[in-house]
Order: C-alpha cells, then sequence, then structure tokens
C-alpha cells in the first residue's frame, strides 16, 4: 500500500465524522400560517448549511401546550408574540433568542364574487349573510384578531351562529377553498400563496387589528444550539426577509430595531 493511499486514507477517517457533526437535524414548530413560508425558505437554508428541518405545524397554542409538556422542538415559530414571551418567562428558552421574524396581517377572503361585485371592503364583512370561517381564537393568534375586529364592528355577538371556527388559521383557509364557507378572515400569506388576486380579498386597517407580530425563540433544551442559532440568524437576513414579504408579510426590520433594548 503506498504511503499516499495511507495517507488519503487517515484523511478520510479523520474528515468523515467531521463533515458528519457538522450537519443537524432540527426540529422546528411553526405556527400553520407559516408553513408553506418556512417550506420554500428551507430548501435555501439546508442547502447554504447542511442542516435538515424536521417541520411540524399546528396553531401556536397548541405548539405551545406541547413545549411545555416536553415536547423535543429545537425551534419555536409562534404567530405571535405572547406565547414565546411566556416560554421565555418560564425559562423554557435559550437567553437572547427571542426575536420578531415576520408581520403577519390579517385579510377579508371571498374567492367567489357575485356577478357585478368590484373590489371587497369592510362593507363585505358588515354585510356578510352566510357563513364566516376564523380560526380558533383561544389557540390561533390570527383568530384572536378575527374576534377583535368583529367586536369592534359590533358584530361579534351577532355573528356567533355564523362563525366556522378552524383549529389552525390553516384549518380555517381551507373551509373557504373547500366552499364549506363563502367568506373568511385569513392570513394574508395564506390568500397569497393560493392566489394573488387582489379583488377577492381585503386587508383589515391597522385601527381594526394591528399587524401580527410573529416571534421566534430557541428552546432551552436543544441539542444543536448552535444549528437553531444559524436557523434564527438565517431567517432574519435581508435574502429570507424578501422571500417573507413576497409571501404576504411584512419584513420585520424596524420591529426588531425597535426592541433592540429589551
Amino acid at each position: 500500500m503506498s504511503r499516499f493511499f495511507l495517507r488519503l486514507v487517515l484523511l478520510l477517517i479523520i474528515s468523515g465524522p467531521w463533515v458528519t457533526a457538522s450537519a443537524a437535524q432540527l426540529k422546528v414548530a411553526v405556527a400553520a400560517n407559516f408553513k408553506p413560508t418556512l417550506e420554500t425558505l428551507a430548501r435555501t437554508f439546508e442547502q447554504e448549511t447542511g442542516h435538515h428541518l424536521l417541520i411540524s405545524a399546528a396553531s401556536s397554542g397548541v405548539l405551545y401546550n406541547q413545549i411545555v409538556y416536553g415536547a423535543p422542538f429545537d425551534v419555536f415559530l409562534s404567530a405571535d408574540a405572547e406565547r414565546p414571551a411566556r416560554l421565555e418567562a418560564q425559562g423554557l428558552t435559550l437567553a437572547g433568542s427571542r426575536q420578531t421574524y415576520a408581520l403577519g396581517a390579517l385579510v377579508l377572503w371571498r374567492p367567489v364574487l357575485e356577478s357585478g361585485d368590484k373590489t371587497l371592503s369592510i362593507d363585505d364583512l358588515t354585510d356578510l349573510k352566510g357563513r364566516l370561517a376564523i380560526a380558533n381564537p383561544a389557540t390561533a393568534p390570527y383568530g384572536f384578531c378575527a374576534q377583535q375586529v368583529l367586536e369592534h364592528l359590533g358584530l361579534w355577538r351577532s355573528i356567533q351562529p355564523r362563525l366556522v371556527k378552524g383549529a389552525s388559521i390553516a384549518q380555517a383557509w381551507q373551509f373557504v377553498a373547500s366552499g364549506n364557507a363563502p367568506a373568511g378572515l385569513v392570513a394574508k400569506s395564506q390568500v397569497m400563496d393560493y392566489i394573488n388576486d387582489k379583488s377577492r380579498f381585503y386587508q383589515i386597517p391597522d385601527n381594526l387589528c394591528q399587524p401580527i407580530r410573529q416571534e421566534l425563540v430557541i428552546l432551552k433544551h436543544t441539542s444543536e444550539p448552535q444549528a437553531a442559532r444559524e436557523l434564527s440568524d438565517f431567517l432574519l437576513s435581508p435574502a429570507a426577509q424578501q422571500i417573507v414579504e413576497e409571501h404576504g408579510y411584512i419584513q420585520t426590520v424596524q420591529a426588531n430595531k425597535n426592541d433592540s433594548g429589551r
């Protein structure tokens, strides 16, 4: 056996475990509304880093409860700021890991317009006679925002018999997409991922429901803290934020700048 061949074998033995160890498998819990966007971003992240994301999606409330009871996630991407803040207060996150990764918006979506209809307006919500799909306000931040809008318009009590509540914002969207409800208060990102037709959706004004601050945290029990930080940094990078915006969210530069002192 030549000396060169021996050196090559030794190099492979030494470098092989290092290459394997450098690639991590991250278990990511993500709010249902952000799952399609994260799946798009994951392809680039995995190509750039070699890490692999195992994505689990549900409502933020359901994921929060799973984490509190010990679910082995590495990173949590919530659809609100409240639950990441709770986890931080409970000592379940890595210090300094809480960041805003997207600002979401609520829209009224009505995929089938009646003859002669123009673009949608807030009147289409106040005059709606059929069923309205929303996410469960108790567990889904977009559902809570929808409740606030309906309360602000004085519709919350009267519309109760016609509400179709999904366990998550993804299920609320599905109720409308399948025709089980003619309209819904859903995430703007969901509609833009499905069909970017502005005549069929109306963005709820900020005075009825402020943009939804979606925050992420790295869980304290993660076995891959470095890879988790790489994912967090990637999601906040200009390139990733541009994709986030293309999917119907507001970029987070100003939000995180305002929070830099917390």
